[in-house]
């Protein structure tokens, strides 16, 4: 019996004006697995990770997280999403504990599961001491890991990722990327990232996007066939610039 599917995208396809800025992406999730979102800037990975997660509409195509349709069922179907997008919603003047009790009440964590689920995503976030703290005062390290605590707050099916260790310091990429490991032995994890050697470290399966297309969708195993993950990266999108078949 295989692995419950949690979340599928079909044909996803944005216009701004005239401009198309993701064409036919397709992509599907299954629990448990790790999937990296790679490619160059402005490769349209923020904007395909906002579909995803229902924070914005496409022109075409669909999306379902645990077989609930975004379009028709957003309710149902967010509740089993996480997001953290690229900049974390954060209410810099609230204490850790006022901020995550508000998310996980946007989220309908009832009132008698509340305090079991703060207290599993600060553990897992490495917060528990810090509760009582304004978000504005705390480190870029921890702010991150608040953003990542209103994400799992509600200990969702699907977390989506958007680029969670940028701009931390090695010892704080070690933490996030521990946790993501941890995250995706409960949970699917679509995580973006410019860093190839976090997707090797953390990925199940690669998704690279250029110019808003899809010219990879596989396992790491796969992408390796031909040499290190670095050399695949450079040879794919290489070969799709310059319109030569993979």
């Amino acid at each position: 019996m295989s692995t419950p599917l949690t979340l599928s995208a079909q044909h996803l396809t944005l216009f701004r004006g005239r401009r198309c800025v993701i064409e036919d992406v397709s992509l599907e999730l299954r629990r448990g697995e790790v999937l990296g979102l790679l490619g160059h800037n402005g490769a349209g990975k923020s904007t395909t990770l906002q579909m995803l997660a229902g924070a914005l509409l496409p022109t075409s195509g669909h999306v379902e997280v645990c077989d609930f349709d975004l379009s028709r069922q957003a309710d149902l179907g967010k509740a089993c999403l996480g997001f953290l997008p690229e900049h974390p919603p954060l209410y810099r003047d609230m204490t850790v504990d006022n901020f995550l009790v508000f998310a996980a009440r946007l989220h309908r964590v009832s009132a008698a599961q509340l305090p079991d689920f703060l207290a599993l995503a600060k553990q897992r976030c490495g917060l528990s001491e810090v509760g009582d703290k304004l978000i504005g005062t705390l480190s870029k390290g921890y702010q991150q890991r608040v953003g990542i605590a209103q994400a799992i707050i509600h200990q969702p099916a699907v977390v989506i990722l958007d680029e969670p260790t940028v701009g931390l310091d090695p010892t704080q990429i070690r933490d996030i990327r521990n946790l993501i490991r941890e995250l995706g032995n409960s949970s699917s994890v679509i995580l973006s990232t410019h860093l190839l050697n976090e997707v090797e470290s953390l990925c199940d399966r690669a998704l690279i996007l250029q110019n808003g297309k899809v010219i990879f969708n596989d396992t790491l195993a796969e992408m390796h066939r031909h040499n290190d993950i670095e050399s695949s990266f450079i040879r794919l999108t290489t070969m799709q610039a310059e319109g030569v078949a993979p």
